[in-house]
């Protein structure tokens, strides 16, 4: 881990993003078969969506890829939108998102079956999905491809959390999944509260500054927020609100601005 103000965009190696949504996909397939009726009928803990709601959003967000790149190139030559740009903008679409969700539910009986198609289309894309030099068109500006794909692991991790939540049927997290979804996560943090007073640390995946403030370069920093990558997604997604996080102990904070840092969350909606 490095704590180092981060001056460039992270780079995400495609062979481990491939990985990463590949292992993820298969954890989502494996619980989507255990929900018997009840469970599917369950509140999934997001606004007005029940289990079954959240399956019908996963089938999407797992066949987003084929269907993007079966769309149209965008006319942009380069990227409009990174992985800190969507992140802190993509709460913009949820009344889209929320109505797809929805009548994809209503039109679709079998939503593990509809996973299980959507992830074989998936596989065929594979490797163009992980390439830099495809534009994808999108809602927020064209993205690369490989950018796009690491937002479906972030879309699987954050959401396979919610359906063990809401089931407890166990939905593995991916660990390459999950270290991909932390560190996005922190670099937006990072991006939308940029300085070096406070030290952010996900052991044991990624650690950053942020927050204006005195500089630190030597020795303990004196404010240092530090998590475990499940607290932390939660966190960063709205899931845990920060008195909550504090008071279980997952979530340490020293230092006179390190409170400072729960202003700036959720970041990803």
């Amino acid at each position: 881990m490095s704590g180092a103000v981060r001056r460039k965009p992270r780079a995400y190696p495609p062979d481990r993003v491939r990985d990463a949504l590949l292992g993820q996909v298969e954890s989502v397939r494996l619980a989507a078969r255990q929900l018997d009726d009840e469970r599917l009928a369950a509140p999934s803990g997001l606004p007005g969506w029940d289990v079954r709601t959240l399956l019908a959003h996963l089938a999407g967000q797992i066949d987003a890829l084929p269907r993007l790149l079966a769309e149209p190139p965008p006319a942009a030559t380069r990227p409009e939108t990174d992985l800190n740009r969507w992140t802190v903008s993509v709460a913009s679409l949820a009344d889209k998102t929320d109505a797809r969700a929805r009548s994809d539910a209503a039109a679709t009986a079998d939503q593990a079956a509809a996973i299980d198609a959507a992830a074989e289309e998936l596989e065929a894309v594979l490797e163009t999905a992980v390439r830099e030099d495809v534009l994808l068109p999108h809602d927020l500006g064209a993205m690369r491809a490989l950018d796009f794909t690491v937002t479906r692991v972030v879309e699987l991790v954050v959401h396979s959390d919610d359906l063990t939540r809401a089931t407890g049927v166990p939905v593995r997290l991916h660990r390459q999944a999950m270290a991909a979804t932390a560190r996005v996560l922190a670099d937006a943090l990072a991006a939308k509260a940029p300085g070096a007073s406070t030290e952010v640390r996900v052991p044991p995946f990624v650690a950053v500054q942020c927050l204006p403030g005195p500089r630190h370069t030597r020795g303990t920093p004196p404010n240092v927020v530090e998590t475990d990558p499940v607290t932390w997604m939660r966190l960063a997604t709205g899931r845990l609100s920060w008195e909550k996080a504090v008071a279980s102990g997952r979530l340490k904070a020293s230092g006179e601005r390190a409170a400072a840092l729960a202003a700036e969350l959720p970041l990803l909606g």
